[in-house]
């Protein structure tokens, strides 16, 4: 397995449409999305890159949302997503929509939403699945240097492997979207949906709702004490006057 950090820089999309078929797989996660926005509530909710700034989040009861990327265009906030100008456990929800691809540290980054995210806040995270035809086109190399596949594909367990190991307990996992990610997708014709129907856990994306647990720290008091020493030494003392007195 291959270290997640990387000393070689990507090139980062800005916008979904300068991916294949990036469109309608942003049409498809937020799909996938919706069913979790009415769930999550708070007063702030964070969206890391842009493409997680282009989806649409207006089902979401945070009304309080901000856009960060490294472009000042397109974000309310511009910063680095490792490196986010915020708070400890100040945010309510964090979104990473096929965000850890694209940058040389995405442990980092996981770790960056876990510090900055409240006791029982949701983290939605999406990605390529490696385990798909669109994965398996990295090995081709006529697409190595073209998006996405420049990026680097993890997949969905061992993304899970960071979230456990930093108290996150994932509730939800999905993989969709089949598809090769070359010529043309047509998600109504019936092949499209045997192959959704039979061979999901083969999608090209991912999606992974995680809750960061905090676990309170109770004192455990001890159930006996030691007992000073100087009571053996009056102890002795008084046996031993006992005994000059007879």
């Amino acid at each position: 397995m291959k270290p997640a950090l990387s000393y070689h820089s990507t090139t980062v999309p800005r916008q979904w449409q300068q991916l294949p078929q990036g469109e309608l797989m942003a049409k498809a996660l937020e799909q996938q999305l919706s069913q979790w926005w009415p769930k999550i509530f708070g007063y702030h909710l964070l969206k890391v890159g842009s493409l997680s700034s282009g989806l649409d989040t207006s089902g979401c009861n945070i009304k309080h949302q901000i856009c960060l990327n490294e472009h000042l265009e397109q974000a309310s906030v511009v910063a680095d997503p490792d490196a986010l100008p915020f708070l400890e456990q100040s945010i309510d929800a964090v979104l990473l929509a096929h965000c850890l691809e694209f940058y040389p540290d995405p442990h980092h980054i996981v770790r960056e939403a876990h510090r900055v995210l409240m006791p029982d806040g949701y983290l939605l995270l999406s990605g390529y699945n490696p385990l798909s035809s669109a994965g398996l086109l990295k090995l081709w190399p006529g697409v190595k240097q073209q998006l996405p596949w420049a990026g680097r594909f993890f997949t969905p367990s061992r993304v899970k492997d960071w979230l456990h190991l930093l108290g996150f307990e994932v509730m939800y996992e999905q993989r969709f979207f089949w598809s090769s990610l070359l010529g043309q997708h047509n998600p109504d014709s019936r092949w499209q949906k045997w192959c959704e129907t039979y061979l999901g856990y083969f999608g090209a994306s991912y999606v992974l709702v995680a809750r960061k647990r905090v676990l309170p720290l109770t004192p455990i008091r001890p159930k006996w004490q030691r007992a000073p020493a100087f009571q053996t030494a009056v102890k002795g003392i008084s046996a031993r006057q006992g005994v000059n007195q007879d």
